[in-house]
């Protein structure tokens, strides 16, 4: 199945290089911080301000995972939230939760103006929109909610949209940004201020020793007083947070715009499908930037049909040009539509945590970074109860999945494709090249065991238990696996 546009962020595609040298002495810092996203540069920010010797391990490359690969929008409207918070959880953890964002929302702001970081940062409205009429009542008591909280919300009809709306919930004085460029300029602020990054470095493992922490990066070790886990979804704490949260991805698409004014704000749809839409640029000029409905990953069988219908969506609704780039983002959602964040206390006394961000991880991922450093440095942090990541959630929200790439023969396998071959108790993964060869790894995901599926759109293996992804060569991308898939043999294949 042939798909439209380049196979890659437009954020990343058109954010600088970076070129911090992998780990490779064991050393020791006051604060380790395993991961190079939104939340693991800006505590790195806040406590090498605050005179901390910091030391960042990314895996990959700064800004390249999941926050380079977000909407990126920087906003405390995230949807309907208020009216349920205040229902599920009561008007003071809500009011609580509106604070954290809205000051995540202008610390952002306020480091890339006074850092100087070139990174497209727009102020913007925020806009939750509905196509049907009948939900108006839903975004008139999200309005008053949000009115009730301190937030400057109204509702329009209807939305400033180029197809017809019933109407919206606005949301003034928000913003979005390049994430990917943000982050390239945030860690060179943090090697100014006398921190260390190192990428291409995957932490394999984080203990606890007598008095300190110990991160294992392959045969080097990084001692710390205290270590942030920022991976996305919190990897080596006692507390399982792997197998409480949910994965689920969205597909996204960047189009060549026709009218840079079509689109003018951030939105996001209230109905479903639901539907993310703003404006962007990279090096050739502006974007239409769209996401699709959320799935959970590893659980749908044909990714690349959802890119279809969503560049399908967007010509039936939206001028739009060629379609220049294409991804999947993943995020984690909670039980109760919190995130969790901050130190596991009696369980990991000096291990910090932030995870679960409900497809809002700019805006909790700034605030939860605030938070942790606060902790950190043993002040007071009112959001502390709210994101408290030990909190008592029920335990079966994520009830896991099936790969949903079985094939019945190696033959079943087209050139470019993937599948799983069962043989007897042994599950293969085997995906061919274009010209036809065979690569067989074994199917089970390094995390817990479950048998991966085949995402035909990014060529991934996509665990649907637990979220990991693999390229199609089985390295890891991001976890909770930590491992690489392991090599398999194809039985009764000479090829």
């Amino acid at each position: 199945m042939q798909l439209s546009g380049k196979v890659e962020s437009c954020w990343v595609a058109n954010a600088p290089e970076t070129h911090y040298p992998r780990y490779e002495q064991s050393d020791r810092c006051d604060v380790g911080i395993v991961g190079g996203g939104i939340v693991g540069l800006t505590s790195a920010w806040l406590l090498s301000k605050a005179g901390y010797a910091v030391t960042v391990l990314e895996a990959r490359k700064i800004g390249q995972q999941v926050t380079g690969r977000s909407t990126a929008k920087i906003t405390a409207q995230h949807s309907l939230i208020y009216s349920h918070l205040i229902e599920t959880l009561g008007l003071e953890r809500a009011r609580l939760y509106g604070e954290a964002n809205h000051c995540g929302v202008e610390l952002i702001v306020a480091l890339a103006t006074q850092l100087d970081i070139a990174c497209d940062l727009e102020r913007k409205n925020a806009y939750a929109y509905t196509h049907e009429p009948r939900r108006m009542t839903a975004i008139e008591a999200e309005a008053d909610a949000a009115r009730s909280l301190g937030f400057d919300a109204r509702v329009v009809a209807p939305a400033p949209l180029p197809f017809a709306t019933a109407g919206a919930l606005e949301f003034t004085h928000q913003a979005q940004f390049n994430p990917a460029q943000y982050l390239v300029g945030l860690a060179a602020a943090i090697i100014a201020n006398g921190g260390r990054i190192f990428e291409n470095t995957r932490v394999e493992d984080v203990e606890r020793g007598s008095n300190r922490w110990r991160v294992k990066a392959g045969r080097h070790r990084l001692d710390t007083e205290a270590v942030v886990v920022a991976t996305n979804v919190a990897m080596w704490t006692p507390s399982e947070l792997d197998v409480t949260l949910r994965p689920r991805c969205h597909t996204a698409m960047a189009f060549r715009a026709t009218d840079s004014r079509a689109v003018d704000g951030v939105f996001i749809d209230i109905d479903q499908p639901s539907h993310s839409i703003r404006m962007g640029r990279d090096r050739e000029g502006p974007l239409l930037i769209v996401l699709g409905p959320s799935f959970t990953t590893g659980n749908d069988g044909d990714v690349a049909r959802r890119f279809l219908d969503l560049e399908a969506w967007v010509r039936a609704n939206i001028p739009a040009g060629d379609v220049v780039w294409r991804w999947v983002n993943e995020d984690y959602d909670s039980p109760d539509r919190v995130p969790f964040a901050g130190e596991l206390s009696r369980k990991a006394p000096g291990m910090y945590v932030a995870t679960g961000f409900n497809g809002w991880g700019i805006s909790n991922g700034a605030a939860a970074a605030m938070l942790i450093a606060d902790q950190i440095q043993d002040i007071d942090n009112p959001w502390r109860s709210l994101y408290n990541p030990s909190r008592r959630v029920p335990k079966d929200f994520n009830r896991g999945g099936d790969t949903q790439s079985i094939v019945r023969a190696l033959e079943d396998i087209k050139p470019g494709a993937g599948g799983v071959i069962e043989h007897g108790k042994q599950k293969i993964a085997v995906w061919r090249d274009t010209q036809g060869n065979p690569h067989a790894l074994s199917a089970s995901c390094t995390h817990m065991g479950c048998t991966v599926t085949w995402n035909n759109a990014d060529l991934t293996w996509d665990c649907p238990c637990h979220g990991s992804m693999f390229t199609r060569e089985g390295q890891v991308i991001h976890g909770p696996a930590a491992e690489a898939l392991k090599p398999a043999r194809i039985p009764g294949n000479d090829d």
